[in-house]
């Protein structure tokens, strides 16, 4: 029984897009997505999955088939982590089930693998590519007051990598840039500069790029700025990709202080691991979870 089966999810005053894929009774697994896609990004991935475990994925608040207010506060992480909530409560109310996440969804998914509201019924978080926002505001202030050990340059590193997220700071600019046209550029983009050699072009980028604009700007300053705590409790496992031209390995050196069992995985690929090795991808996520599934 590996039909998709559609549920439109409410959460608060907005209504989510998910789709469900594989047998009822399989372990659930869920699938979030980052900046700028929707849960198609994860299709390769479900496609292989959905016959292993329950896979579930939506389109995030401001993507897809989503809902997208308009105020850049509604985006905060807490409500990001309501949108979880809300999806994992519909469609597997109160059971347990593993989590994995890629870019912005990995940002956003820490927010709830550190929340206790939903701690005690992820079994294990799979994080690619998206770092804990408070773990990197503690990280920059240990490595930046720390030169004689190379800190500060490789906080000056990361902060190069990361130039897009200063930019989406400054009012107007990119949104202009994705109603001038860049949504028919991005898939030329992915091509060349990320191996995604089969980019298509979707019908909804521009308006995913216009709305995650605003992840970023009601996340990423108060995050930094002003870091918490914020610690697992669930097995996690954070794959690496080496030729990340955005997201640099030495955001993990301090992730051991914040997980109680932490697995970092090196994976030769860029960025967009999710699309250029579908296969390594979904190895690394089942054998993490066969390793940690405890369901009662």
């Amino acid at each position: 029984m590996n039909t998709k089966r559609e549920h439109w999810v409410t959460s608060g005053d907005l209504t989510l897009y998910a789709v469900a894929e594989g047998h009822p009774a399989a372990t659930p697994l869920v699938l979030v997505h980052g900046y700028p896609d929707n849960h198609h990004v994860w299709d390769k991935v479900a496609d292989k999955l959905r016959g292993q475990f329950l896979v579930i994925r939506y389109d995030v608040r401001g993507a897809g088939r989503s809902d997208k207010p308009p105020r850049t506060k509604d985006y905060q992480l807490n409500q990001l982590a309501k949108d979880l909530e809300s999806v994992v409560n519909t469609i597997i109310p109160e059971q347990a089930f593993h989590l994995a996440a890629h870019d912005w969804g990995s940002v956003q998914s820490w927010e709830s693998v550190t929340d206790p509201q939903l701690q005690t019924r992820i079994l294990s978080y799979t994080s690619i590519s998206g770092p804990c926002l408070d773990h990197v505001g503690f990280w920059i202030r240990n490595q930046i007051f720390s030169p004689n050990t190379g800190g500060t340059s490789k906080v000056l590193r990361q902060l190069i990598s990361s130039w897009y997220i200063a930019l989406f700071q400054v009012p107007v600019l990119p949104e202009l840039a994705w109603k001038a046209g860049l949504d028919r550029l991005w898939p030329n983009y992915l091509k060349t500069k990320e191996q995604v050699h089969d980019a298509r072009f979707s019908t909804f980028q521009k308006s995913d790029g216009l709305h995650g604009i605003k992840l970023y700007r009601a996340n990423f300053l108060p995050r930094l700025l002003r870091p918490r705590a914020r610690r697992t409790h669930c097995p996690v496992q954070v794959i690496i990709p080496t030729r990340d031209a955005y997201v640099g390995a030495q955001l993990t050196d301090e992730a051991v202080r914040w997980t109680g069992k932490l697995t970092l995985q090196k994976l030769d690929a860029p960025h967009w691991a999710v699309l250029t090795m579908p296969d390594a991808i979904c190895q690394l996520v089942s054998t993490f979870i066969a390793a940690n599934d405890r369901r009662s």
